[in-house]
């Protein structure tokens, strides 16, 4: 249970105003720290949260830090002592003692005993080694098989997350640096003197109040702009206006969604003869760059543009002498300006004389990508990954009116509060594949919530192509990633563009890039629960189940957000499938999605995906907010389904919404609770006034209530009134997908500011398990029937084989003999060994066809 839920509604709506009005805050409250002579300083920040200092001068730091931005928050309940001369410091979770007169810390003057259970309870002194850190992620996955440098021949190393089954983590800031208190901070080094400045966090097993915890002192997650959400097309290719603009005209044409145009580092001239570095665009490419951006916003399209800045201003750059001038640079001898991201004024003007008018041409955000010397030429041990990211994202805080959005690798702890990042270079390898879901999941455990993978890979293996199947799973994974983006490097051989493949590969590619779009609002409002809580989208499974081995033992397996479970695909298909072990925690039902299969939780069990198919569980009963044909999300949609999905007695979300690219999004934002119950037959589906306001939401909403794996109704209500029943349901009515099992009621125009109710009845009389895989006999019967014909095309199909072929469509044309249709359909699937008989198939169809529809032969 939550540690916070049992306080009182009013205490904890003041606590939430007084953390907002207290964001970046370097000062804590006087009330919640403890001295212990001249030289020591604790703390208490949270109940499980405490810092503690020694200074040897007894000027303790009151600056923000790289990692900590924030002490002032409530008061947690503590009390203090001194007892035997050592002083004792106990809050609900953890007990601090210390020994009083003794100097700087260490194990024989210092420990933390977690108090808050015995089943996790620990001492900790300092020293103690962490024997079973879950880790955090790395800078970048450049060069990597899998885990593997395919280069340096070393096996990646994570740096250690916050999350350990120790119970604890342990963050030294004494050497972190420091920023001013500047108009824009700068970095600041520490004084020189001896000190120890640290921070201990108890938590047992109550991951996700350590999350939260860090958000609070180290900053919240950052919500992305909601277009970052969509597909992002990315190749490393000389790209021209007119290549780009017929890019995107193909999207359109094979009505495919797309909101974001990534365009790499061939975007810029190359001046100064590095191959990495400049600032204008090259006129061989783009003749005129101003109304190419604009054509992109015209079609509700987001630029980002690749940087290379190591290389500073050369001569050549029409900035050049502006620029020199604004910096008191000698320009005799025509010597390039370096770059120096520690120098405030160098970077000033180059955000305001380089790169600001870019901006405001029609850029949206900029793709960093520092690969050359670690850390700053002036300032020792500065990071270069780490503080640039910080330059580049306060920026965008400071001088843009839209949400700062960037994307660059992992700087280190604290760099969450840069939220977005691309892991790099890897090899196009099933290996590179497997291992990315788990480095995404680890991310999550330093807050690092927004990997962006190269799908699909960056560079193949010597004398390797495009395998199809490696990409379309890929493709897959990556549409129930953090950020979804396709990229490569430059290779004639690397044409992900999903036209480019035919067939089952090419309908895979479009139905994992929609399906990113349909589950769209839901991802959105999962976001919104990142920068409230700190728990990612893509999440590791011992979030939520911290005591369960399978947790920890399905390392690859994660949440994706609250209510789905995802197992992803990781190795080549078999006779046609992929097996997949899925573990099921107990506590709920699971609905496959794709198969219709509602399962027990509680097991470990295997599972077979056809290509068209994915391992993507539902939490039985939960209400997935849903689009229909969104192809950009630029807007909010008018349209609004609420998904509600088979298994238990009731359920409710909250759906987010905001103006998408706003600044004000911690402010001005709305929720929509949805409830539904099921009793007696009957399913009761209600949406409650929308609460909150955000600038341009609109009045009404088109509601479309989607009841997946549900029974044919016999009657349903809207408010009260009975609807109709249509074959395809457009105004106020109702109608059935058969071929998803799914019923329809459409609701339009319906006011925000209201209360719908929807009552479902269904036949008290007859029951019907459709939820039994049911779904993915009618979809192999379907593609297997057809494949037939293709075998022999003169076969005549016997009628019971036909009318089950045909059920998905019977279901909606006679929604009265739904039961009967279901009873015929399982027995005419049963009999399909016996009537294939019948069709005087050769012994090699006859084999496929039954091998293809899942029966096993003598």
């Amino acid at each position: 249970m939550n540690r916070y839920i049992t306080f009182s509604v009013i205490f904890a709506f003041l606590i939430n105003y007084s953390i907002v009005k207290a964001q970046d805050s370097p000062l804590a409250n006087q009330n919640a720290i403890v001295k212990s002579g001249n030289n020591i300083r604790f703390t208490v920040l949270t109940p499980q949260t405490v810092r503690m200092e020694w200074d040897s001068t007894g000027a303790f730091n009151n600056y923000n830090s790289f990692v900590v931005v924030n002490r002032n928050l409530p008061v947690p309940y503590f009390t203090k002592a001194v007892v035997d001369g050592w002083l004792v410091i106990k809050t609900k979770a953890i007990e601090i003692s210390y020994k009083e007169n003794s100097g700087r810390f260490g194990p024989s003057n210092l420990s933390v005993k977690y108090v808050k259970n015995t089943q996790h309870a620990f001492t900790w002194v300092p020293g103690k080694v962490q024997k079973e850190n879950l880790m955090g992620t790395a800078r970048t996955l450049d060069n990597m098989d899998g885990d593997s440098d395919v280069y340096g021949k070393k096996h990646l190393e994570l740096e250690n997350g916050l999350l350990s089954k120790d119970g604890w983590y342990f963050l030294d800031d004494s050497k972190s640096f420091l920023f001013d208190k500047s108009d824009w901070p700068w970095v600041m080094e520490r004084p020189k003197h001896d000190n120890q400045d640290w921070y201990f966090m108890g938590y047992g097993h109550d991951y996700k109040s350590a999350l939260y915890d860090f958000t609070l002192i180290a900053g919240k997650v950052p919500m992305p702009p909601r277009y970052a959400f969509g597909y992002w097309w990315s190749r490393y290719w000389r790209y021209s206006d007119n290549e780009l603009r017929g890019l995107v005209s193909n999207f359109n044409r094979y009505n495919l969604p797309l909101d974001v145009l990534v365009i790499d580092m061939d975007w810029h001239k190359n001046l100064n003869k590095d191959g990495w570095t400049g600032w204008t665009f090259d006129d061989a490419l783009f003749t005129a760059p101003a109304p190419f951006l604009k054509w992109t916003a015209d079609e509700g399209l987001k630029v980002t543009m690749n940087l290379h800045p190591a290389s500073g201003i050369d001569p050549a750059e029409p900035s050049y002498k502006t620029f020199a001038t604004n910096i008191n640079f000698d320009t005799a001898g025509h010597r390039t300006i370096p770059y120096v991201g520690s120098d405030k004024k160098f970077m000033q003007n180059l955000f305001n004389v380089v790169l600001h008018p870019l901006e405001k041409q029609g850029v949206g955000f900029w793709w960093l990508d520092w690969q050359q010397w670690q850390n700053d030429k002036v300032i020792q041990g500065l990071n270069n990954t780490w503080w640039i990211n910080y330059m580049f994202f306060s920026d965008m805080e400071r001088n843009s009116l839209s949400r700062p959005m960037l994307y660059h690798r992992w700087g280190g702890l604290g760099n969450h509060r840069y939220q977005t990042g691309f892991s790099g270079d890897t090899f196009i390898t099933w290996k590179s594949l497997e291992y990315q879901p788990y480095f995404t999941n680890t991310a999550s455990n330093v807050l690092y919530d927004y990997w962006s993978h190269d799908i699909g890979g960056h560079q193949a293996m010597h004398g390797q192509g495009l395998d199809p199947e490696l990409y379309t799973r890929w493709t897959q994974y990556g549409a129930l990633s953090p950020i979804f983006r396709t990229h490569s490097s430059k290779n004639p051989q690397l044409n992900k563009e999903p036209w480019n493949f035919k067939g089952t590969y090419f309908e895979a590619l479009s139905n994992a890039i929609n399906l990113r779009y349909q589950l769209a609002p839901y991802i959105y409002t999962m976001a919104r629960k990142t920068y409230d809580t700190g728990l990612a989208l893509c999440r590791p499974m011992y979030d939520e189940y911290p005591d369960a081995k399978e947790a920890y033992d399905f390392s690859r397996e994660y949440q994706f957000g609250d209510n789905m479970l995802v197992v992803p695909i990781g190795a080549p298909m078999v006779d046609g499938y992929s097996t997949v072990k899925v573990w099921l925690p107990a506590g709920n039902e699971w609905y496959e999605w794709n198969t219709g299969t509602l399962l027990k939780g509680g097991q470990v069990t295997n599972r077979q995906f056809s290509l068209l198919e994915y391992p993507i569980y539902i939490k039985g009963g939960s209400i997935i907010p849903m689009y229909n044909d969104v192809k950009n999300l630029k807007k909010n949609p008018h349209q609004l389904v609420i998904g509600v999905f088979p298994g238990g007695n009731g359920s409710s979300a909250k759906i987010y919404e905001d103006a998408g690219d706003s600044k004000d999004y911690s402010k001005h934002y709305t929720f929509t609770e949805v409830r539904s119950v099921i009793k007696d037959r009957s399913l009761k589906v209600t949406v409650l006034p929308r609460t909150g306001s955000y600038e341009g939401m609109a009045a009404t909403k088109d509601y479309q209530v989607k009841l997946y794996g549900s029974e044919m109704p016999v009657s349903v209500f809207v408010n009260g009134k009975p609807i109709t029943y249509t074959i395809k349901p457009t105004g106020l009515n109702w109608g059935y997908d058969g071929s998803q099992l799914c019923a329809i009621i459409n609701i339009p125009a319906v006011k925000c500011i209201g209360k719908t109710e929807v009552m479902v009845n269904y036949s008290k009389s007859e029951y019907a398990d459709i939820n039994n895989g049911l779904i993915e006999k009618m979809k192999n019967l379907s593609a297997a029937t057809v494949g037939l014909k293709y075998r022999n095309a003169d076969l005549l199909i016997p009628s019971a084989i036909g009318s089950a072929e045909e059920l998905n469509a019977a279901l909606a044309y006679y929604p009265a003999r739904f039961y009967q249709l279901i009873k015929a359909f399982n027995k005419n699937y049963d009999d399909i060994p016996l009537n294939s008989k019948k069709m005087n198939l050769t012994e090699s169809d006859k084999a496929w066809y039954l091998k293809s529809l899942g029966f096993k032969q003598n």
